[in-house]
């Protein structure tokens, strides 16, 4: 086989050679295109390509299965047996792994895995490149200048087993993200959003936002840190309920570790975490932000095991009308909590039945902050998953129903699950890119979130 193998055959290949007592092998084609562009003009752009090529051997002991896992990137046929080799060793070398179950079977051929892998170019910005430069015309035409970044990837994922499963799994990824500077670098204004093919995304819409929070920041105003009404717009949501969902594994919440654990013992499942009623949910298929409707682990952890690869995934409510209802688990985690089989799909959505938009929640606002985005959010406290981090690029004072001026950024302090028990008004559910964890997460979907009381623990001089 020569260099330019088909990642089925890799894939097929791999497991003839292996020796293991089981096997999986994920084959990752990944091509990928960017723009860039700085003081209203391109900089650079260009296009990628990248193979990854995972195997996982398991090895059958007298005390239970291992696993070795090796991934190596640019793997040509003639590197294929060295890393079946060295992943075999891995798991020989290993103890038995605690997550180790029978790998799946029965779940259909996907009927394109032969195909080849989809692949992006330049060609995907088509329509959107021609609109960025009206955007740049208008930004320079109104004394403001654009910074920014376009990405899209296309991920063909090829996963097949000793146990007989092949599967393939096409995921499009698109990330838009605008600053807009003033000439004197002394007021900025952020927008983003996420896209599967920057069809549906309009750099126009972007800039003229932008534009308006500039023309907000006009005016400056100092505040001391304190409680808030506080309006949370999707973007942040999106950030807060992402980070709360990677907390949530069924395991450590029954062992007592997380803030779904219930005092005495097990989980806090079915217990009512909101007064509105919020479902925050994950589904494969769902419009706009599909993902991969079976299993992709790459490696085992709390979260996820390797032995679940190729597992089925199907829709989940995490809360339903403000109840958890479901942890995320493996099929090891849930024999040991005895909660249902629940692996995450690679989404999130939040909706909480309101139909105002953030516009118009800030026409009903007599006092409060509104924020554009949050910023380094780290872990304080998982017991009760406190959460800290900072206010960017636009925090807005509304008084009377108008943004009256820009204020001083903050340091806050809140936990997402106590959040959504204060939250007192939630808006229209619509897709949004959660800007702290775009680099990891981009499928999401939030309503703006209205709290009474947002803890702004102290100032930042940040921008």
């Amino acid at each position: 086989m020569s260099t330019t193998t088909k990642p089925h055959e890799l894939v097929e290949r791999a497991l003839e050679l292996s020796a293991a007592d089981g096997c999986v092998v994920i084959a990752d084609e990944e091509s990928s295109a960017n723009l860039r562009w700085a003081g209203n003009a391109l900089t650079t752009n260009g296009v990628t390509r990248g193979r990854t090529l995972t195997v996982i051997a398991t090895v059958d002991g007298g005390q239970g299965a291992a696993s070795g896992v090796v991934s190596r990137t640019a793997v040509t046929a003639d590197e294929l047996e060295p890393l079946v080799r060295a992943a075999e060793a891995a798991a020989r070398e290993a103890g038995p792994a605690e997550d180790a179950q029978p790998l799946v079977t029965g779940v259909p051929q996907s009927a394109d895995f032969t195909d080849a892998p989809a692949e992006t170019a330049s060609g995907v910005f088509a329509a959107f490149a021609p609109a960025l430069g009206e955007a740049f015309a208008l930004a320079r035409a109104g004394g403001r200048q654009l910074y920014g970044f376009a990405f899209h990837s296309v991920t063909s994922t090829y996963l097949g087993t000793s146990a007989g499963l092949r599967l393939r799994h096409d995921q499009p990824n698109g990330t838009l993200e605008v600053n807009a500077k003033s000439p004197d670098r002394t007021r900025s204004a952020w927008a983003g959003a996420a896209t599967r093919d920057f069809t549906d995304v309009d750099p126009l819409a972007l800039d003229a936002e932008l534009a308006q929070r500039l023309a907000w920041a006009e005016r400056r105003i100092d505040l001391p840190a304190g409680r808030y009404e506080t309006l949370l717009p999707p973007s942040a949501v999106a950030d807060l309920m992402v980070y709360q969902l990677w907390s949530s594994g069924a395991r450590d919440a029954a062992e007592g570790r997380t803030v779904f654990s219930r005092a005495g013992g097990g989980t806090r499942v079915g217990e009512q975490l909101a007064a509105l009623p919020l479902t925050l949910r994950s589904d494969p298929v769902e419009p706009g932000l599909e993902s991969a409707p079976f299993v992709v682990a790459h490696a085992s952890g709390d979260d996820a095991s390797v032995f679940d690869n190729g597992l089925p995934v199907g829709p989940v409510d995490w809360l339903r009308d403000g109840t958890l209802r479901n942890l995320p688990t493996t099929r090891h985690s849930a024999a040991l909590t005895g909660l249902p089989m629940a692996p995450a799909a690679d989404n999130l959505i939040l909706e909480g039945g309101g139909k105002r938009s953030l516009a118009e929640m800030v026409a009903g606002t007599e006092r409060g902050l509104l924020l554009t985005c949050l910023w380094y959010i780290r872990e304080v406290d998982p017991a009760t998953l406190l959460l800290t981090g900072l206010t960017r690029d636009g925090v807005y004072l509304v008084e009377g129903g108008e943004v009256s001026g820009v204020v001083n950024n903050f340091r806050f302090n809140e936990s997402p699950v106590d959040l959504l028990g204060r939250a007192v008004e939630a808006g229209r559910s619509e897709r949004t890119l959660p800007r702290e964890w775009s680099d990891y997460f981009t499928r999401a979907a939030a309503p703006a979130l209205r709290v009474p009381d947002f803890n702004m623990s102290s100032v930042s001089q940040g921008v």
